[in-house]
């Protein structure tokens, strides 16, 4: 959330290259902030990395707007792996859910578990198309400022939003489509079934 919005006010105020290299010292300093705190490497080198790319199309460019061109690709990857995984009958949300609580991945694919999957991927979906649209609208704009706001704010303050609201529809359409839980699934119960109890 910090380099953007650092970039954009000293872009602002001292000009692009500036806003370089304080984006960067700014990126730098949080790697090494998280590396001494004992947090994963990739996640410093990560977030490194994203700053690097993305101040170097603003560079390559002299706009400032290019700053968030890899905001704008990942969320169309988004988009693309969002609808792709629902036209190939695999949704995203079933394999975030899979990676993240190591479910057994069969039974996200149940006819009686997989439809809360899908529908939640499609809320995805719309979700990331309303970003990418917004980011393109202002990024063609040349518009750094408020791309900067549009990011945080459509960043994790509404993705955490989303996640909860997919949560609370995923928990309430399981109990809808009457199937096993994960549990009783692992251990081959017979219907009737109490349902998932453990969550989405």
């Amino acid at each position: 959330l910090l380099p953007p919005i650092i970039f954009v006010i000293v872009n602002a105020l001292f000009g692009l290259d500036v806003a370089v290299i304080a984006a960067l010292g700014l990126a730098v300093l949080l790697g090494g902030y998280r590396l001494i705190r004992g947090q994963t490497w990739g996640y410093a080198l990560g977030g490194l990395l994203g700053v690097g790319l993305a101040a170097g199309l603003a560079l390559l460019t002299r706009n400032a707007a290019s700053y968030f061109i890899p905001a704008m690709i990942s969320s169309g990857v988004l988009v693309l792996a969002a609808i792709v995984s629902n036209l190939l009958g695999k949704p995203l949300a079933a394999w975030a859910s899979h990676l993240t609580r190591g479910w057994p991945v069969e039974w996200f694919w149940r006819e009686d578990v997989k439809p809360a999957y899908t529908e939640v991927t499609w809320m995805w979906a719309f979700f990331f198309t309303l970003r990418l649209v917004l980011q393109i609208v202002l990024f063609q704009q040349s518009d750094a400022t408020q791309l900067a706001w549009a990011n945080t704010l459509l960043g994790w303050p509404v993705t955490i939003v989303v996640l909860v609201v997919s949560y609370v529809y995923g928990i309430w359409r399981l109990r809808q489509l009457g199937g096993p839980g994960v549990d009783e699934f692992e251990a081959g119960k017979e219907p009737p079934w109490e349902g998932q109890t453990r969550g989405f």
